[in-house]
């Protein structure tokens, strides 16, 4: 059984979920084949990669939101359409796409078959929380993005059967949680130098550790610490973190729930995906800011001294829902079930 396995690998949660999910398909079929698509990669990924594509991936900014006009700059519409005429998802017995755009339409070009197991699917699920401002071109480009046949879905909350909790990463579930009074910072769409004067102004007798896409090297600026993007060092400070301040992704709200820390979560701008998110973390009691304007600081400071973890049941299911996939999709064909893993 030879199967594809895609990947989105702008931000770091679609990679972070793979370092859990291509351990356990290497072990399920006779070959494994990896495609990750976007701008290069900030976690060391510890497989091989057999495709790696430029794909639709976006572009951070530096004021809370994407950066469309660098986004449309970087994208190459010639060589994405090479991209898809040329992967040959023929080849294997099964495609599996975490939200990535090349596998996706390079299967619905062809008529084969493309399952997809991502965070996005439960978004879409009619169960799943929206924000109370509907957008429906942001809606619009979430379900046509990487199109799908099939879907898996990971979200907050099991809100209904196929939407199951998030996958937390072994290296997660391995930390000893523990709490040194710092507070752990990642809002990628931001720059250094506006997190920093606002992250001063919120509080100068708080510890702040801000891990940075647009910071190469380390820097301190009060009791403000600055890192570039590291996976190591990341985990590290979030498992001794009291809070996290992060957007309204999936994977680092999820993480930092696991780990009992309390969450404020802001989401990107114009990122419809993240207001749903948004949506669904606000239900559960996590609170929720638009960005650092005074108006909001409030919030931030009644956060910073009054916040509660919220407590979440996330159990380790992830064999089980590929065990699960792999019965629906491919029911004529033999694999090792989870327990022989």
């Amino acid at each position: 059984m030879r199967i594809l396995y895609a990947i989105q690998g702008t931000g770091n949660g679609h990679l972070a979920r793979a370092l859990d999910m291509v351990p356990l398909l290497q072990a399920r079929c006779q070959q494994l084949d990896v495609l990750v698509s976007g701008p290069p990669a900030d976690l060391p990924l510890p497989f091989e990669v057999r495709y790696q594509a430029r794909g639709m991936g976006f572009l951070f900014g530096k004021k809370g939101g994407i950066n469309f006009a660098k986004t449309f700059q970087q994208f190459n519409s010639a060589r994405f359409v090479h991209e898809i005429r040329h992967l040959p998802v023929r080849d294997y017995d099964l495609v599996i796409s975490d939200f990535e755009p090349v596998s996706s339409w390079a299967c619905r070009l062809r008529g084969v078959p493309c399952v997809a197991l991502s965070h996005q699917s439960a978004v879409l699920h009619p169960a799943a929380p929206r924000p109370k401002a509907e957008d429906p071109a942001g809606r619009a480009v979430l379900r046509h993005y990487a199109p799908s046949t099939a879907q898996y879905g990971f979200h907050f909350q099991a809100y209904a059967p196929g939407i199951a909790t998030p996958v937390i990463r072994q290296q997660v579930r391995e930390l000893a949680p523990a709490n040194d009074g710092h507070y752990t910072v990642y809002l990628p769409a931001f720059e250094e130098a506006r997190l920093v004067a606002r992250l001063r102004y919120l509080s100068r007798s708080v510890h702040w550790e801000v891990f940075s896409k647009h910071s190469p090297t380390p820097s301190t600026h009060g009791n403000v610490r600055v890192w570039p993007v590291s996976g190591p060092a990341f985990l590290a400070s979030l498992a001794r973190a009291e809070g996290v301040l992060c957007g309204a992704g999936f994977e680092t709200p999820a993480e930092a729930l696991f780990l009992g820390k309390k969450l404020l979560a802001m989401p990107m701008k114009q990122q419809y995906e993240q207001q749903c998110n948004a949506a669904a973390l606000a239900k559960m009691g996590v609170p929720i800011v638009k960005n650092f304007k005074d108006k909001n600081m409030a919030t931030l400071d009644d956060w910073l001294h009054r916040g509660q973890p919220v407590a979440v049941d996330y159990p380790d299911q992830t064999a089980t829902i590929v065990d699960r996939l792999l019965r629906e999709q491919l029911p004529t064909l033999a694999f090792p079930q989870a327990a022989s893993a």
